[in-house]
């Protein structure tokens, strides 16, 4: 059955079905619906809310609940986001799974409320200190908001790492039907590295503090490892696409939507086009899209900013096809019908 959900409210849901019991965040549009949400459902599932004084306190006491065991998550937006880069490498550090959701605005500074896609190196390139990478996954549509979240908590505790979930106002804000997943059947899941008392037991120490010399170096290989391991084994992505197309549009998020969009515009004029969405923004396809470069004639990237995953295209190209960008910021929404012309403009160039 299906129920009709914003997608924040999905998220939200989505995140109490996986398992999700502890929430502390900060409320900032575009996303105050989640933490407004999890105020409410928490409390009826016996699970804790708190908002936080503010973005800094709320990753810390992520931090907090996730060393103890529990599925724990937070939210924001922009500027919230940079505010938690610091306890989000604290929690890299530590090995310590979590789940953090950016719903995001545009830039830079306050910016405005409006969608945005400029938070991309930020959620990718690792925003904090240190080398590190979280595993980012981008919806495009309501569903995927309440069906990723599952999946995020799922690959925090696989790899005790962070996961993010980047987002933006026009998924967090829109609504349609949506189906949801039964409750998560193990959410007092016992996890035995975690901080729950020694007693009977040699006790368990989680740090991201380590002095003595060779020590911090022997573990950043250690995570330089299980980094390489999740860019190996969590690639994911969406190719739409008929048997033989000449141009490829590459997307990801909203834009993915308003692509799937133009390339139905296209295709009336009898034009080939085809639609590849990055699923996982981190690990990035760089391989799958290096291989299908090859069988057009070039690539068209569409983002909301001046351009920031174009970048990691044109390094999965190659220089194999010519790879073309349009973007719009500052809350800027592409149309299909602009994507459409653009294509057409450079298709006329030859």
């Amino acid at each position: 059955m299906k129920i009709l959900l914003s997608g924040n409210e999905a998220l939200a849901e989505g995140a109490i079905r996986a398992g999700c019991r502890y929430y502390f965040g900060y409320p900032i549009t575009p996303q105050s619906e989640i933490p407004a949400y999890m105020a409410k459902r928490l409390r009826e599932v016996g699970g804790v809310f708190l908002q936080a004084e503010s973005e800094l306190a709320a990753i810390n006491m992520v931090y907090g609940a996730s060393a103890a065991g529990a599925r724990a998550m937070t939210s924001s937006s922009g500027p919230g986001i940079s505010l938690m880069q610091e306890g989000i490498s604290y929690l890299v550090g530590a090995e310590l799974p979590a789940v953090i959701v950016n719903v995001m605005r545009g830039g830079p500074g306050l910016g405005n409320i409006a969608p945005s896609q400029s938070d991309y190196y930020q959620a990718t390139k690792g925003g904090g200190h240190g080398d590190y990478y979280n595993i980012v996954l981008a919806p495009t549509s309501v569903q995927e908001m309440a069906d990723f979240v599952g999946i995020a908590f799922d690959l925090a505790d696989k790899y005790r790492n962070p996961v993010l979930i980047l987002t933006d106002a026009i998924l967090g804000q829109m609504m349609e039907g949506t189906e949801l997943k039964p409750i998560f059947s193990s959410v007092n899941e016992k996890k035995k590295w975690a901080l729950t008392g020694a007693k009977g037991r040699s006790p368990n120490l989680i740090r991201s503090l380590f002095l003595k010399e060779g020590y911090l170096e022997h573990h950043n290989e250690k995570l330089q490892r299980k980094f390489q391991k999740m860019g190996e084994k969590e690639l994911r992505y969406q190719l739409i696409a008929p048997d033989t197309f000449s141009i490829l549009l590459v997307a990801y998020g909203s834009m993915g939507r308003v692509c799937k969009a133009a390339i139905g515009a296209l295709r009336e004029e009898g034009i080939k086009v085809g639609l590849f969405r990055p699923i996982t923004l981190w690990p990035f396809p760089y391989q799958y899209l290096k291989d299908i470069s090859s069988r057009v004639q070039y690539i068209f990237v569409v983002e909301m900013s001046a351009g920031q995953m174009v970048e990691d295209v044109r390094l999965a190209v190659e220089g194999t096809c010519p790879v073309y960008f349009y973007g719009r910021m500052g809350g800027g929404v592409p149309t299909p019908q602009q994507i459409k012309m653009r294509v057409l403009k450079v298709k006329r160039r030859g």
